[in-house]
């Protein structure tokens, strides 16, 4: 994939600007299915994704601590340079407010580090999470209540393979930084030509290349897959929303190769949302 904006959900997206990996079915012997996300895990080899801070509050809220007796609540991530400030609400001590800032790392089991360097309750500074809850962190973030968080110290751990939505990621974030309000995540190692990477793929736009096995979306099974999704206006990135991909291949057109290969051009799924909304097509 290249210059993808790929939503999870309707407050979940996130800029895949390049990703190289595998569709990997739930069962052994069937297609890969198009049509239902929970089917099959992506299997990330390298990849760099861009995921704004508002998403990872969305993700946090709605993915991790969404359970009425979360023992984090309303959680709001910014960044300042190279600075993640945390805020939010501790249930169990009657919704305390609380913020604390740190810096991000990648851990070597492909975690992401959050290592707290200030902490405040009710905007009083306290000298770490330990003191702030004044009970064991691990009895506070159960695995039983959340995933993909754990805690080691006064550092927060998030493991972007259990936070996520369907489909499934699988994959191992080697480097991570903070750029402007989004957290840039690298994934295993890409390619280094990357123009050789998208000639590969067929076309030198934003797009979605599948190939190899198989592929079942809609009412149709290519055998050796060979897909492409491009972006009918690559000015901008291909916005995509896997739940809605059928609206976009309405309003799209497709060829087919000489080697009975299939090239979708589709619309940005945000510009068919006002159509959508209305219920008219757009002029």
């Amino acid at each position: 994939m290249h210059n993808v904006m790929y939503h999870f959900t309707d407050k979940i997206t996130v800029h895949i600007r390049d990703l190289l990996g595998q569709l990997i079915p739930d069962n052994p012997e069937g297609p890969v299915i198009f049509d239902d996300k929970n089917s099959f895990t992506l299997r990330v080899a390298g990849a760099e994704i861009a995921m704004g801070t508002d998403a990872l509050s969305t993700v946090l809220n709605q993915q991790v601590f969404g359970a009425s007796d979360a023992p984090l609540q309303q959680l709001a991530i910014t960044a300042d340079g190279n600075v993640l400030t945390v805020k939010g609400k501790l249930h169990f001590k009657g919704d305390l407010a609380f913020e604390s800032e740190g810096s991000l790392s990648a851990t070597d089991n492909g975690e992401i580090r959050i290592h707290t360097q200030k902490i405040k309750a009710a905007h009083v500074p306290v000298k770490g999470i330990m003191d702030l809850l004044g009970v064991k962190i691990a009895n506070l973030i159960s695995t039983k209540k959340v995933r993909g968080i754990r805690v080691d110290g006064d550092d927060l751990l998030i493991d972007v393979q259990q936070i996520l939505p369907p489909p499934r990621i699988e994959g191992r974030v080697t480097r991570v930084r903070i750029e402007g309000a989004q957290l840039v995540l690298v994934f295993g190692t890409l390619p280094t030509d990357g123009g050789r990477a998208r000639e590969m793929a067929g076309t030198h736009g934003n797009y979605m290349a599948y190939r190899g096995a198989r592929l079942r979306f809609g009412k149709l099974t290519m055998s050796d897959a060979d897909m492409i999704l491009i972006d009918r206006d690559p000015k901008d990135p291909f916005d995509f929303f896997l739940d809605h991909y059928k609206d976009q291949l309405v309003a799209g057109y497709s060829k087919t190769t000489p080697e009975n290969g299939l090239r979708v051009y589709m619309p940005d799924f945000n510009e068919l949302r006002p159509a959508r909304k209305l219920g008219t097509k757009k002029p």
